[in-house]
């Protein structure tokens, strides 16, 4: 018999207020929930996944610091400098932060912050949705996941999509190998990043110039596991990542090893 077709449905929770230091973001979700639209929609139902901008982790847990010098920030956030790039208007750094994500800046973000000031990434985003996740099933008496998201660029690509790097009680990485195929074949390769997926699938709908900074996603239930790893899972060790660094440091680097041969 052949599987029934899945659906899902995204929406975005209205009513977040602009979040300061030391704001319970569990208890101001769930009264966004509670307070917007018909309560059958929005409520929180078992098995949903909510999608959290890391932005407003961030500020609920005073992660603004004050820095004139964005570059100082970025320096002071960064574990190992993958690529440099001069441009017209700057300079642009592909680090590793202190939490294993490779990407621009190393999340050090300044819009949307007071002047003088930047904003950065969790110390701990899985704790943070952990905290979340908890608040919410309490209140809520459903068993649910919470993601936490932030926007990243991908080599190859152009644009910006949004990833996990946190995340609690949901499956962040769907490991299939070993398993077979429709034609039996077994998977060797085969590990859906579903975390990544879940937080771009929520950026559709949270519009972030719009004050949406949280999303459900409902319908994926099956991905809802109480003792789910956490975003690391989703880190690739440096060992295994054939692309460690950029094009011209690698040339250099083994240039310099060349010439010391």
């Amino acid at each position: 018999m052949p599987a029934q077709p899945m659906n899902f449905s995204v929406f975005a929770v209205e009513g977040i207020p602009e979040i300061e230091a030391g704001m319970d973001l569990g208890e101001l979700i769930g009264n966004a929930l509670s307070a917007s639209r018909p309560e059958p929609v929005e409520r929180l139902h078992h098995g949903d996944i909510l999608v959290v901008s890391s932005k407003i982790v961030s500020k609920a847990e005073g992660r603004i610091v004050h820095a004139d010098d964005r570059e100082q920030a970025i320096t002071d956030e960064t574990v190992r400098v993958v690529a440099t790039r001069v441009f017209p208007k700057g300079v642009t750094r592909i680090v590793e932060n202190h939490l294993g994500i490779v990407g621009a800046a190393a999340g050090v973000d300044a819009s949307n912050t007071p002047d003088g000031t930047v904003l950065l990434l969790p110390l701990d985003p899985d704790a943070s949705a952990a905290r979340i996740r908890a608040a919410l099933q309490d209140r809520f008496e459903v068993a649910i996941g919470v993601v936490i998201s932030d926007t990243l660029g991908r080599p190859w690509r152009e644009g910006q999509t949004d990833i996990a790097i946190g995340g609690s009680g949901v499956t962040l990485l769907d490991d299939l190998r070993g398993t077979t195929d429709s034609q039996g074949r077994i998977l060797d390769v085969t590990a859906p990043a579903v975390g990544d997926e879940l937080a771009s699938a929520a950026d559709l709908v949270k519009r972030k110039s719009d004050g949406l900074p949280v999303a459900v996603v409902r319908g994926l239930g099956h991905l809802v596991v109480a003792d789910a790893p956490g975003a690391r899972v989703l880190i690739r060790p440096s060992d295994t990542d054939m692309f460690r660094l950029g094009t011209e440091e690698a040339y250099a680097e083994g240039f310099e090893a060349g010439q010391r041969a």
